[in-house]
């Protein structure tokens, strides 16, 4: 399945990311099957070919969510809005008390 997401390529503490269609189980600092722009986050610039990213979703390639709110923000795409959840973090509390049982 495709996918557009961001790839960064900007240097330590400069994020600067393209956007790419790519295989979703694909490296996306790998070979894309496109670039469609670019999008910086400190100066809000985004710089996409809309002509493109209307091809590629026409096409069923599907957007990450980052991706989804970015090109809403643009009016490139009518929807709902999504809720971007950050992934658990790992209970530190858990990794103390398993070694206390052990001995």
């Amino acid at each position: 399945m495709l996918t557009i997401r961001l790839s960064r390529t900007g240097k330590t503490k400069q994020p600067y990311y393209r956007l790419i269609v790519s295989e979703k189980a694909r490296d996306p600092w790998g070979v894309a099957v496109e670039i469609l722009g670019n999008y910086n986050p400190r100066t809000k610039k985004a710089d996409f070919d809309a002509e493109r990213v209307r091809h590629w979703l026409s096409r069923g390639a599907q957007t990450s969510d980052t991706v989804w709110n970015l090109l809403l923000s643009l009016n490139l795409v009518e929807g709902k809005k999504r809720q971007i959840v950050p992934p658990p973090k790992k209970d530190e509390t858990k990794k103390e008390a398993e070694p206390a049982a052990v001995s």
